[in-house]
């Protein structure tokens, strides 16, 4: 596992923000802190909460809301589901999900996001 983190705009219904956000290669999902979430979009109840195992062994979190937010990395318009996790170590974690969604790779040696703007597009393209 191999993480990544740098200052990205986000926006949402309610306004925008720069967060730092951690590319982790090791987290399943995208996760954003509730106080991050605040002033930016709506939280989206669950139907059935996620319960998922947490780093420290035999611990796990019970996630309840959700959100969907767009993110720039570079001007590249991404977007994605994002839990929301009250008192998460930080402001935002992308996740695997979301790398490969949107096609992102982590260059750890030079700690780059490689992100292609045609993949990009055409990913848009077809989600509209």
């Amino acid at each position: 596992m191999s993480i990544i983190k740098l200052p990205l705009r986000f926006e949402g219904s309610l306004g925008e923000k720069q967060l730092y956000t951690l590319f982790d290669s090791g987290a399943t999902f995208s996760c954003i802190s509730a106080e991050a979430v605040e002033n930016l979009e709506e939280k989206l109840k669950l139907r059935r909460p996620l319960e998922v195992a947490t780093a420290s062994e035999g611990h796990y979190l019970k996630i309840e809301f959700s959100t969907r937010l767009d993110f720039y990395y570079d001007d590249i318009r991404l977007s994605d589901e994002f839990m929301i996790i009250p008192g998460l170590s930080e402001e935002v974690i992308l996740g695997v999900n979301t790398f490969q969604k949107w096609r992102i790779k982590l260059d750890f040696e030079t700690d780059k996001v490689i992100i292609d703007p045609k993949v990009a597009k055409a990913i848009l393209k077809n989600l509209i």
